[in-house]
């Protein structure tokens, strides 16, 4: 390769295109850095859009005293909903508790509790939990969500679905994101920002030549190389296998996958909060209302064998959550109400936990200075995307004097620019522009697309004017726009990632999907907001 034919030399490369590596993306090109961005499949392909959708503290995590993990989780939530109040919004978390309640577990807490009250063991009393719902109501500064109160389930609509023996809840906020928009949307702003966002793009080697990083991809439009002054590995699950095989490098750091499965069932009740569910296991789960007419269940903890692709629900996987949830509610819930499973590996940091529950899930950043600078991103969870591009950046400053402060807080993500609590103005405003949109047409444009909804529309007058209906709501106009602006390329981009029209849609509509975006040469090839 000449001088001539050399590529330009870019701040960063990387790897990566799930919430962290978009996320570092997004932070860097806003310091002023100009970034590449490579991901061997489509946006959140993996793990980004496999998680229970909540921007949370994890409250099960004081158990095992990770106090600042879940300060920082709290801390910000209420950031991020000021910056997308579009895909996240503040939910009510309703915890049922009875005297008779028993636990298996080997948790900090448990132990401690058996030491010093052993006739606790096994138990976790009202006390315990009330104490940690008040750590939880003051460890980030809480603002915007309301605080914990107390139910009475006999009087309480929440109690209704219960079972009879359940007379006592706590509830507290918590919050629910679409997590694989979050990451679309902080791909796009990245774009916006200078970014190359590059797509079913695979890294195939990374070398360190005369201080710089040598990247390979092979893409759509074939090899292609690169040449970076950083290289991110944001792997995901694959971290390891780019360190050993894409960069070469013998380290010692390495990650635990465990697979989180969930299951989506009709609709199991009427109200609109969550129920956060203890099992006899020590475990827990969450039932989310879900996409309007549906209940999310979820999740399992279990290390994951084989690649991290083929992640799946298993049969004994939804079976687990089924007969958890129905020790809770009145009427069991059977493999007769699923409507969809889907599962997904999370990249833990290996700490040498004895059990995948027991595993940190605080995030690891480990900066390798050998020649051009490498920084390996371990673990990680979707509340904690920000700081940890922030803690990315903090990293990488030594090496780009050039580069501004930390910018993101607070600051709107695409469609996210009107107030918190503006949804229902916002909805209102859309359908009196659009006075044939439905009351759930509507609702869903607004939690997708924000301030962007009436854009997308144009200047339509009529349904018709938005061009082929592919049922379920999904109109030419929003696959045209996804595939313009969100990089989308195929109909499981859309059905399953962007949006979650698949449950509404036949095979023989997602098939027709699929072939029109197929022939639609010419959208999408380049994200017109990448330059």
């Amino acid at each position: 390769m000449t001088a001539k034919t050399r590529p330009e030399v870019a701040d960063l490369f990387i790897i990566g295109g799930g919430i962290n590596g978009c996320g570092i993306a997004r932070d860097a090109a806003g310091r002023g850095l100009s970034v590449v961005l490579a991901e061997q499949g489509d946006l959140a392909q993996a793990t980004s859009s496999a998680s229970t959708k909540l921007f949370h503290g994890g409250l099960r995590y004081l158990e095992y005293f990770e106090f600042r993990l879940v300060r920082e989780a709290l801390a910000e939530r209420e950031t991020l909903l000021v910056a997308m109040p579009h895909i996240s919004w503040p939910m009510r978390f309703v915890l049922p508790w009875h005297p008779g309640m028993r636990f298996e577990g080997d948790t900090p807490t448990g132990r401690l509790l058996s030491r010093v009250m052993p006739w606790m063991r096994g138990r976790r009393p009202a006390w315990l939990i009330r104490l940690g719902l008040f750590l939880y109501d003051t460890l980030g500064g809480r603002r915007i969500l309301p605080a914990t109160r107390t139910l009475d389930l006999t009087r309480d609509p929440a109690g209704r679905p219960l079972q009879d023996r359940f007379h006592k809840a706590w509830e507290y906020s918590d919050c629910w994101v679409d997590d694989s928009r979050l990451v679309s949307l902080n791909a796009r702003d990245a774009a916006r920002r200078g970014a190359r966002v590059l797509t079913r793009t695979r890294v195939t080697s990374a070398t360190r030549t005369d201080g710089l990083w040598e990247v390979e991809t092979e893409g759509p439009d074939g090899p292609r190389r690169h040449r970076a002054r950083a290289l991110v590995n944001a792997g995901g699950p694959w971290v390891e296998d780019v360190i050993r095989n894409v960069a070469r490098l013998d380290l010692n750091e390495g990650v635990r996958l465990v697979r989180g499965s969930h299951v989506v069932t009709r609709k199991l009740y009427d109200h609109d909060r969550c129920y956060f569910f203890q099992g006899t296991d020590g475990r827990i789960i969450f039932t989310i209302p879900y996409e309007q007419d549906f209940t999310l269940i979820g999740t399992t903890d279990k290390d994951h064998e084989g690649a991290p692709g083929d992640a799946r629900c298993s049969d004994e996987e939804r079976d687990y959550l089924l007969a958890f949830a129905s020790q809770y509610f009145a009427r069991p819930v059977t493999q007769a109400d699923v409507v969809w499973t889907y599962s997904g590996v999370r990249p833990l940091y290996n700490d040498g936990a004895k059990s995948a529950t027991a595993a940190t899930r605080d995030y690891v950043l480990k900066l390798d200075r050998e020649g051009a600078p490498l920084l390996n991103v371990f673990g990680g969870k979707i509340t904690t995307y920000r700081r940890l591009a922030e803690g990315a950046m903090e990293r990488l400053a030594p090496f780009f004097p050039q580069a501004t402060g930390p910018w993101t807080a607070r600051v709107p993500l695409p469609g996210g620019d009107f107030p918190h609590d503006g949804v229902a103005a916002l909805t209102g405003r859309l359908q009196g522009r659009f006075p044939f949109l439905t009351d759930y047409w509507a609702a869903r444009l607004i939690r997708a697309y924000g301030t962007e909804a009436e854009a997308l529309l144009g200047g339509a007058r009529r349904p018709a004017d938005l061009g082929r209906d592919f049922g379920a709501t999904l109109t030419e106009a929003e696959v045209r726009w996804l595939m313009d602006h969100e990089f989308a390329r195929a109909a499981a981009d859309v059905v399953w990632r962007r949006t979650k029209l698949g449950l509404r849609m036949s095979p023989e509509q997602i098939d027709a999907l699929d072939a029109f975006m197929s022939g639609a040469t010419g959208l999408g090839a380049a994200c017109p907001e990448a330059g």
